[in-house]
């Protein structure tokens, strides 16, 4: 059994997805200290929680609702969050490893990142190039082409064009959603020609930046991979028309299939894929990559995920269930890696 290590886990932050990164880190730290490590827990965006703040929350039971955290609360908290991560980094470095339970924003877009490596300090995931990335899906789809990695059409918006002359040569209907987010935050599918200017609106709430992408009907599918290894292919039935925040953090709105019920072949196809993007994008440690797959059996990379979630109902650590790990054991060999 290796030697316990000190262990500090980010979670929270100030990005929409504040709530699911709170209940990441919760479950991280719960698994790791099962292990045997010694186990600290940062609120990137209020600071170090004692053991009775981590039972408040835990107590409420769901931390995450239905709908993303307001936007002005996490404005008021993002003051905030650069000086108490600064305050933080000499107790980080007195860490053997950082476990990254941050989704979204600062956490996932390569910035801590960033600020751990110029600090010496260890951390899991991917490095900071690698996060922006990732986080970004205009960047990711050229890459994924470039890697023979099939994914749909897209433009970018302009804030300078007519609504009408947005969509160039794709049709109806589109999916409209910021470039550097997760979760669906902000994202839309746009059926009638009159209610996408409403769409990119909302989109441009959450980034600078709207993609517009090609809508494609098919079974979606999700691949993890943890080291260089692809997990078993998983496939996602949600409740609402499509896999959204309140689908996938809301128990009992989308049924997950790990395995996925399709050929093997396409199975193995799609864990290739996963792993070409995983590549392309210079991801290491883990990551989980989502695709759909046509009636055809054609498979489109929809996106990579750098830091996927760790929720009870998370994707990745279902996919680890369904290859004989345990959450407990996942969460070890993630730092694992970290520390190669």
């Amino acid at each position: 059994m290796p030697s316990p290590l000190r262990i500090t886990v980010l979670m929270g932050g100030t990005s929409a997805e504040r709530d699911v990164s709170l209940a990441s880190g919760l479950r991280i730290a719960e698994a790791l200290r099962e292990r045997g490590h010694d186990v600290v827990t940062l609120d990137t965006a209020r600071g170090t929680l004692n053991a009775r703040e981590e039972k408040q929350l835990l107590s409420k039971g769901n931390v995450v609702k239905r709908e993303p955290p307001a936007r002005e609360e996490l404005a008021r908290m993002a003051a905030h969050s650069l000086p108490q991560m600064l305050r933080a980094l000499p107790s980080l470095k007195e860490a053997d490893v950082v476990f990254i339970g941050l989704h979204g924003g600062h956490g996932e877009d390569g910035t801590i990142q960033a600020l751990l490596d110029m600090a010496g300090v260890r951390y899991t995931g991917s490095g900071h190039l690698a996060s922006a990335i990732a986080m970004d899906k205009d960047v990711s789809k050229h890459l994924f082409r470039r890697a023979g990695v099939q994914t749909a059409d897209w433009v970018m918006a302009d804030r300078e064009r007519p609504v009408d002359g947005q969509l160039g040569k794709m049709t109806l209907p589109v999916v409209v959603k910021p470039s550097k987010q997760g979760s669906t935050v902000g994202l839309s599918i746009v059926r009638r020609r009159e209610d996408l200017g409403a769409a990119i609106a909302e989109a441009y709430n959450y980034d600078d930046e709207v993609m517009l992408e090609q809508f494609v009907a098919g079974r979606e599918l999700t691949v993890g991979i943890l080291g260089e290894e692809a997990l078993p292919v998983g496939e996602i039935i949600p409740k609402n028309e499509i896999y959204d925040y309140e689908s996938k953090y809301t128990v009992g709105m989308a049924e997950e299939i790990f395995p996925a019920q399709i050929p093997v072949e396409r199975a193995r196809e799609a864990q290739e894929l996963a792993r070409r993007a995983f590549f392309a994008l210079k991801l290491r440690g883990y990551a989980r990559v989502d695709f759909r797959m046509t009636d055809d059996g054609s498979l489109f990379c929809l996106e990579a995920n750098n830091l996927p979630g760790m929720t009870q109902t998370s994707l990745i650590p279902q996919a680890a269930q369904a290859a004989g790990i345990s959450f407990p054991e996942l969460c070890e060999r993630i730092v694992r890696e970290a520390l190669k």
